[in-house]
């Protein structure tokens, strides 16, 4: 599985479990990149600088890619500027781009993160829109310089899993990006199927921060995306529509 890579805007990694800094908190960040293997997490410019004597990056070890997010941005506008802020004190070229002007369901506003793009893309950010599952706007973002593409599962911090399920896998299908699954994971055994589907990479944090014993669940997380890879790659065995066929030839004495 080492020559297996995830590969966003030319950058190679070899874990697909990223870490969403939504539900923020230390002992999350040490959980994630000890025991999910996180090498790429996201984080909200205003989560560099806390009221607390510890800071979020400094639980970030120096080989695990920072990936800023546009969190708080309603338009394209505001995105690019928190992007452009974000560069400028050193957390690098990427971006997950995220912008809602729904404050009650945090659903992301679709037209403008094609615009946010874009005009990001051009000022050679690697560019990670967050988006509804939706096959023309994915196509819009392919055009419009995306690096990968992550669509929701289902609403942010609901743990409800792949409810957007058949249109997800329609921008697998359809899509030549990586195709991140993200918000709404809320089980290994989702973060599994959705692997089995054909997603490059999950990204998740409710499912983590909210449980009971915080390394275990990550550790769980990782071996659920790294088993759900395992299966993609070989090829699930077909499902029948109907009837049973013997696993075992010498069971035809049956039918004599």
């Amino acid at each position: 599985m080492n020559s297996d890579k995830l590969i966003i805007g030319g950058h190679e990694f070899t874990s697909r479990f990223i870490l969403g800094s939504g539900k923020y908190s230390l002992s999350l960040i040490e959980a994630a990149v000890h025991d999910a293997g996180a090498q790429m997490i996201t984080l909200a410019l205003r989560r560099t600088n806390t009221a607390e004597k510890e800071n979020i990056l400094d639980y970030i070890p120096k080989g695990v890619t920072l990936i800023p997010n546009t969190s708080g941005a309603r338009n394209a506008q505001e995105a690019v500027r928190i992007a452009k802020l974000s560069r400028e004190i050193g957390c690098g070229d990427f971006v997950k781009i995220e912008i809602m002007r729904d404050s009650k369901y945090l659903l992301p506003d679709n037209a403008e993160t094609v615009r946010a793009t874009e005009a990001l893309a051009k000022e050679g950010f690697i560019v990670m829109p967050y988006m509804y599952p939706d096959l023309n706007i994915a196509r819009d973002l392919k055009n419009a310089g995306a690096a990968a593409i992550m669509p929701l599962a289902s609403p942010i911090g609901s743990n409800k899993g792949l409810a957007t399920r058949d249109f997800i896998q329609i921008l697998i299908d359809e899509i030549d990006l990586p195709i991140i699954v993200d918000a709404g994971i809320g089980r290994p055994s989702q973060a599994c199927e959705a692997m089995e589907m054909g997603a490059a990479a999950i990204m998740a944090n409710t499912a983590l921060a909210t449980s009971n014993d915080l390394p275990l669940m990550a550790s769980a997380f990782k071996s659920a995306i790294e088993a759900g890879r395992k299966a993609y790659l070989a090829g699930l065995g077909r499902v029948l529509s109907r009837g049973a066929s013997a696993s075992d030839p010498l069971t035809g004495f049956l039918h004599d």
